[in-house]
């Protein structure tokens, strides 16, 4: 008899669910908040009203999808954390609900490491033990990974994460919330050597982006004040010299952390995943470091229902129990 796993993702601004069977995804329903854009980031109370609104017709398509009934569920993963409180709520409360209803367990799952876990939907998978650099809006870690539920932590952001810092500075630029993946979009017309923004290093395998958001500020509001229409004529130049110097921040820490331990395989994970860039700069990392990359496809990089789900099965079979525990917290911590 098949195992049937639906997951629900409900960390942020996305309402997400997905169906797992013995391992492989059936479907993947993500649909996107776009009331956040006027407000140039996610308002949290927002966030939350949208889940409740369109959870049940998530649900109700990944199903469809899936051609899986609700009869034939045998489990139920959620995301317990990290993530806006309200919204973690929604998907939290819908799959106890459920749980009760159907009477099947539960399986709590951590939001990013279902990033990471979401190298194992598809082939190929990395091989055991693997570093994996997880960027997002809310995280910059590099992450040790042992198995399916054993990562540490060897290096993450001291302040900002990698992702606000893209979307940050996007805003500067004028572009609307998110504007880390224009930032992208306008650095493949650009000259990345054009300008000179400094980066900043701190010990060990951490990271800090603070610091380039801020001269990156003051040196727009200098430039503005000889040509106001500074930022309009080198907006692709500006988007190709500070992606490059974030990417170059990015991978000078893990090269590091990589020759430390020793360890050839390679993966990324995380919304900032999609960024072309970094996809590019780690494959030609690669070829020179004779490293085996892993790079998820487009869907599984930002947050999803899927990555849960896998997540979900591996923590299944090793009978790890659930914790209704809301997390909310910023940082992952294992």
């Amino acid at each position: 008899m098949a195992l049937n796993i639906i997951a629900i993702e409900s960390s942020c601004d996305e309402t997400s669910a997905s169906i797992i069977q013995d391992g492989k995804v059936l479907s993947n329903t993500i649909l996107s908040q776009s009331v956040h854009e006027i407000y140039g980031g996610v308002v949290p109370e927002l966030a939350s009203r949208a889940h409740q609104q369109h959870i049940i017709s998530v649900v109700n398509q990944a199903l469809k999808e899936a051609g899986v009934s609700i009869d034939e569920l045998n489990a139920i993963a959620f995301t317990q954390g990290p993530g806006l409180l309200g919204s973690l709520l929604v998907g939290i409360s819908f799959a106890k609900g459920l749980s009760i209803a159907k009477n099947i367990p539960l399986i709590s799952v951590n939001h990013m490491q279902a990033h990471i876990l979401a190298h194992f939907i598809e082939d190929p998978k990395p091989n055991f033990p693997f570093l994996c650099l997880t960027i997002s809006g809310g995280h910059t870690q590099l992450v040790l990974v042992s198995n399916y539920l054993d990562m540490k932590i060897l290096g993450e952001t001291r302040d900002d994460a990698v992702g606000e810092a893209f979307d940050k500075i996007g805003k500067m630029l004028g572009f609307p919330y998110p504007g880390g993946y224009l930032i992208d979009e306008h650095a493949k017309a650009g000259d990345p050597g054009r300008f000179k923004f400094p980066s900043t290093s701190v010990p060990g395998y951490n990271f800090s982006f603070s610091g380039i958001k801020t001269a990156v500020l003051y040196f727009l509001r200098n430039q503005l004040k000889a040509d106001g229409q500074f930022i309009e004529k080198n907006l692709d130049d500006l988007s190709a010299s500070i992606q490059h110097t974030l990417i170059e921040m990015l991978m000078e820490k893990l090269i590091l952390c990589a020759k430390d331990n020793d360890i050839g395989e390679i993966a990324i994970a995380g919304g900032v995943a999609a960024n072309s860039g970094i996809r590019d700069h780690l494959i030609g990392l690669s070829k020179y470091y004779d490293w085996k990359t892993y790079i998820p496809k487009l869907e599984y990089c930002t947050d999803n229902a899927a990555m849960i789900g896998i997540a979900g099965y591996y923590k299944l079979l090793e009978g790890a129990l659930c914790d209704l525990t809301v997390i909310p917290d910023a940082r992952l911590k294992f």
